[in-house]
């Protein structure tokens, strides 16, 4: 191989891995070129069904700092992480933050989960479109549990897939102080 085309290949290995590592960062600070402001509007404007039968319009909490969490009863890290969004959301309404869980999951096996496993924090359920929603929202493989943080102007700023740990969410009350 030449000199030449060796430079070549190094440089459009470099350059591709410079693209990869960007796209890393963007995803994980919470951006996506493009479908940010679509997947925003998406979440805000999401129909989801209130416990009480009654729509839970996740556009009453705009103005505050919004932590959504995407769970079901049969998956034991949304479980687990439960107590602990409780307890934030506790902790923290106050200083104006809002925990809302976003259920996709049957309603009879929610409204049971939650007389075992109460929280402070309003519970929808997403059905169908909730899937949708999570991937707009950069979720594409559709893993539960996920999370995604809202500032107060409701500019999407972090998401996880995976279970929650308390050093998450001091890191997201530390980055939006």
């Amino acid at each position: 191989m030449s000199a030449s085309r060796r430079r070549l290949l190094q440089g459009a290995g470099l350059g591709a891995l410079a693209l990869g590592v960007g796209a890393d960062v963007l995803w994980r600070q919470g951006g996506q070129a493009g479908a940010l402001g679509a997947a925003e509007s998406a979440l805000w404007a999401f129909p989801a069904e209130g416990m009480t039968e009654q729509p839970l319009h996740l556009s009453a909490f705009q103005g505050k700092r919004v932590v959504v969490n995407f769970w079901a009863t049969w998956c034991a890290p949304c479980v687990e992480e439960l107590p602990l969004l409780s307890r934030f959301h506790a902790d923290h309404a106050q200083a104006g933050w809002q925990v809302v869980g976003l259920a996709l999951d049957q309603r009879a096996a929610v409204t049971q989960f939650l007389r075992r496993v109460p929280v402070e924090f309003p519970v929808g359920l997403a059905g169908a479109g909730g899937v949708e929603l999570m991937r707009q929202l950069g979720n594409d493989r559709g893993g539960l549990p996920f999370t995604v943080v809202l500032d107060r102007q409701g500019v999407l700023v972090q998401r996880k897939i995976g279970q929650l740990s308390s050093s998450d969410l001091k890191n997201w009350l530390q980055m939006l102080a």
